[in-house]
């Protein structure tokens, strides 16, 4: 592998741009389409690096922000690295801070130099730019680092963000103001200029692969822009940016499929923050490569279960007498280990700790199946086969079944 990264595509769909391929990087390899469990702290929360590995998790993802903060990336270097600092050998990606920036909104200033913002932890002032982004991603050394990016906010924030945080969706309101056009077009030319300084203090471009972030929201001549501006630079991979921050699936899906033919073939592709299974395969199917989310762990931790055929929540008292497993024919640990609905059940209203981490396990277990079995579908164009296997696939199976209607799913934490 003469550079950070080797990318190659061993089979393609014939009725769509679906393709199977494997990403070599210094410390190891995975196949694509490829899931990332997100370990923002250098943590998937409550489960050894061990367990991750058998659900299938071939990369994780960490989050540079937040080592940034605690314990602080110099520390993390001297201690060896985020690999060795967290006892994961396999391929790590690290984001850089752009998303965080679009959940600090409320507390934050943006200009062309950076973001200056504060503390989540104890309220201290930091200025983020480019190459303190970057220089943060040379010191944990992950294998795959992305380029600081501008995330504009949607033109509605989400229900959720409004109920939850009514101050970070007033201030991304403020900051859409009359005209959210020309935001997104700040945002697009403001990421092309800090891909250009990223590109200039990356230290080490032999072991690291950069990969820049394509902006734009819902414009499609945005979209088109950003785009051209990013891939004129040669960088080992690209990723789809701002899809995950309100918006509906349906949107979702056009943007994708709008952006991943605009990114060269001979790249990875990185759709970043989506996670709901229907949006995956549109995904997939559309051309991307890799994808991450904090569904599976974030649900498993409040007793969300995800199966084949939708999700259903654990806690229900439906379940206090049901001695069948999460899913019959699932192999994970709480599954194949032979725990049964009610005792989870018990786990979760009892507080134990057992509860999130069986849950959590069988939820990654679940994307990486489905991410194998895609791959099974690409090689052979069993489109339809996959379906059947997989009812929560099936459009027709209603919004319970994938997500509500407004996702906004990505996520400061896993």
């Amino acid at each position: 592998m003469s550079g950070p990264l080797r990318f190659e595509v061993d089979a393609e769909s014939k009725s769509c741009d679906a393709r199977v391929g494997r990403v070599s990087v210094a410390h190891g390899s995975f196949d694509t389409p490829a899931f990332m469990p997100v370990g923002t702290r250098a943590s998937v929360k409550g489960l050894l690096p061990s367990q991750v590995r058998e659900t299938g998790a071939q990369i994780i993802l960490n989050n540079a922000f937040h080592l940034m903060l605690r314990p602080g990336d110099a520390r993390v270097r001297d201690l060896g690295g985020v690999h060795a600092f967290m006892k994961w050998s396999g391929p790590i990606l690290t984001d850089s801070g752009g998303f965080q920036a679009w959940s600090l909104a409320d507390t934050n200033r943006i200009n062309d130099e950076g973001v200056t913002f504060r503390s989540p932890i104890d309220g201290s002032r930091h200025h983020l730019s480019p190459e303190r982004a970057i220089e943060v991603q040379n010191n944990l050394g992950a294998d795959i680092i992305m380029a600081f990016d501008d995330c504009p906010p949607s033109v509605a924030s989400s229900e959720r963000l409004k109920a939850h945080r009514p101050e970070l969706a007033a201030a991304h309101e403020r900051q859409v103001g009359r005209d959210h056009h020309r935001r997104l077009v700040e945002a697009v030319d403001r990421t092309a200029r800090w891909l250009e300084r990223c590109v200039a203090a990356h230290a080490r471009p032999q072991e690291q692969a950069l990969f820049g972030i394509v902006q734009g929201g819902p414009d499609e001549a945005l979209r088109r822009r950003s785009a051209e501006q990013v891939v004129s630079l040669d960088l080992p991979g690209y990723a789809i940016g701002g899809v995950a921050v309100g918006e509906s699936s349906e949107a979702i899906r056009t943007t994708v499929a709008l952006t991943a033919p605009l990114l060269p073939a001979a790249r990875p592709r990185y759709l970043m923050g989506v996670g709901y299974e229907r949006d995956l395969l549109a995904a997939i199917r559309a051309g991307v490569d890799m994808f991450d989310c904090v569904l599976p762990t974030r649900n498993g931790r409040n007793g969300g279960a995800f199966t084949r055929s939708g999700r259903f929540q654990i806690r229900n008292a439906r379940f206090s007498e049901d001695l069948t497993p999460i899913e019959e024919g699932c192999d994970c640990p709480a599954c194949g280990g032979g725990f049964s609905r009610a005792y989870l059940r018990h786990l979760f209203t009892a507080g134990e700790m057992l509860g999130p981490i069986l849950l959590s396990l069988h939820n990654i277990r679940h994307f990486e199946r489905l991410m194998v079995d895609i791959r099974a579908a690409i090689r052979d164009d069993a489109w339809s086969s996959l379906v059947r296997a997989w009812p929560v696939l099936d459009p027709l199976a209603g919004a319970a079944a994938s997500g509500p209607e407004v996702t906004g799913d990505r996520s400061t934490t896993s």
